[in-house]
């Protein structure tokens, strides 16, 4: 299989590298491009991949403007930190639309579902594709409004509103409700992240995701992160944004969505 990335971060780029090979080793990546004016030349030389990885903001503007200039008959796979253009994203037969920061479990399941995708859509059925694209719609505004939590044996609801972070400890993962109460979820944190409004809730790291209405402030802390100061009656860890994240957490905090 040949799959070219489009990415305008080399950071960005080197993890998706690593991610694909780690998935398979025979993945051919046959270009890393950059900029819209790049891809654009590059498609026009070059023979159609099989499949496409593509951020959505590049340097030079959206890659939504590539495809309104070139004819890209290939599925896509939407790899990005916001979550604001994911209706759209599916209108250009996209397959999946990754929030960054990706982890392995997430590009699995998009390649995963590009091979069942293929296997069944052999030649290309568009009618077909628009079905697929439909469903993805939906279960992008498919967020969870709650979670069932456990303390010992006794299992709890969590209200979406009331939770103030998640957290991992190896392969525990609690969440934190506004009251400081804590629970053991059955999810992974890569899992939580997917399921969560990223409009409302941020990766701030690898073990923790924080709802914004929870954050009050926050500070320069050692290596270039950031220090949050949250609302909680009090905090069962430090809240440190890392030092790939702060740039996103910044974005997210302004702009309300993650990109």
């Amino acid at each position: 299989m040949n799959i070219i990335i489009i990415e305008d971060e080399q950071l960005a780029t080197e993890r998706l590298k690593l991610l694909i090979k780690q998935y398979d080793a025979s993945i051919n990546i046959v270009g890393c491009l950059e900029t819209i004016e790049e891809v654009i030349h590059w498609f026009k030389t070059n023979q159609e991949p099989d499949l496409i990885l593509m951020d959505i903001h590049l340097s030079d503007g959206h890659s939504f403007e590539i495809l309104k200039k070139i004819n890209i008959s290939k599925p896509l796979i939407f790899t990005t930190a916001y979550d604001q253009y994911a209706i759209e994203a599916f209108q250009h037969f996209s397959i999946d639309y990754l929030l960054k920061p990706i982890s392995f479990e997430l590009l699995s399941n998009a390649f995963e579902k590009y091979k069942s995708i293929v296997n069944s859509f052999t030649p290309p059925d568009y009618k077909s594709w628009q079905k697929f694209i439909g469903s993805n719609i939906q279960s992008v505004s498919n967020y969870k409004n709650r979670f069932v939590g456990k303390v010992g044996t006794k299992s709890y609801v969590i209200q979406i509103e009331d939770i103030a972070y998640f957290t991992a400890d190896n392969k525990v993962v609690s969440v934190i409700d506004t009251d400081d109460n804590m629970y053991t979820v059955n999810h992974t944190i890569e899992k939580i992240e997917s399921m969560v409004n990223p409009a409302d809730f941020f990766k701030i790291n690898r073990s923790t995701i924080v709802n914004q209405k929870m954050i009050q402030q926050f500070k320069p802390h050692l290596n270039n992160r950031l220090k949050l100061i949250l609302k909680c009656k009090r905090q069962h860890e430090e809240m440190i944004v890392s030092r790939e994240r702060v740039s996103s957490f910044r974005n997210w905090l302004e702009e309300g969505v993650v990109f």
